[in-house]
C-alpha cells in the first residue's frame, strides 16, 4: 500500500515556514506555496508542468515557495528568511539558488557539502540532503513596495 500526503498535511506543514521570518520584519508580508513538479507527455514530448498536489506519494516532487513583499515606506536590508522542511520530504541538492541549509534544526548552516552530521558510530559522515532541516535565504534589500520569491525542491519520502 503506497502512503501520501494530502493537499492539508502539506498546507500545515507549509505554514511554519513563514512565521520565524514574518516576526522579524513587521513591514514584509510573506506568503507560501508549494506545487508538484510533474511530467507529462504530450504529443510524445515530455515536458515539466507545475500543479497544485491534491495528493503525493514517495517520489513525487515537490517546489516550495516563499513570496515577500515590503509594505513598509523604508528599504529592508538583509532579510533573511527561513523555512524548515516538512518531515515528510527530501531537500533536492540542486534545489534552492542562493540558499544554505541547516542539518541540525537550525543551529548551524552553510553549504551542504560542507556540513557534517552524526554517523552513529561516535564519528561524522558528509551530510546529505536527506539529512536537510532548513532552507535560508538573505535577501540583500527589499525597497519599499518591492516583491519576489525565494524556492526549494523537495523529493516526497
Amino acid at each position: 500500500m503506497k502512503t501520501f500526503i494530502s493537499k492539508f498535511a502539506i498546507a500545515a506543514a507549509f505554514a511554519l515556514v513563514s512565521a520565524p521570518a514574518l516576526a522579524a520584519s513587521g513591514q514584509v508580508s510573506l506568503t507560501g506555496d508549494v506545487v508538484q513538479d510533474k511530467v507529462v507527455v504530450d504529443h510524445g514530448a515530455s515536458r515539466h508542468v507545475l500543479v497544485k498536489p491534491e495528493k503525493v506519494v514517495p517520489g513525487d516532487k515537490l517546489v516550495f515557495t516563499t513570496h515577500y513583499r515590503n509594505d513598509g515606506k523604508q528599504s529592508v536590508e538583509n532579510f533573511v528568511v527561513t523555512n524548515p522542511l516538512p518531515s515528510g520530504v527530501i531537500y533536492s541538492a540542486d534545489g534552492a539558488s542562493g540558499a544554505v541549509v541547516s542539518v541540525d534544526g537550525g543551529k548551524t548552516w552553510g553549504a551542504l557539502e560542507t556540513l557534517k552530521v552524526a554517523d552513529g558510530k561516535g564519528g561524522e559522515r558528509a551530510a546529505q540532503a536527506s539529512d536537510v532541516t532548513h532552507v535560508r535565504w538573505t535577501v540583500a534589500s527589499i525597497a519599499p513596495g518591492a516583491s519576489g520569491a525565494v524556492s526549494y525542491r523537495a523529493t516526497v519520502r
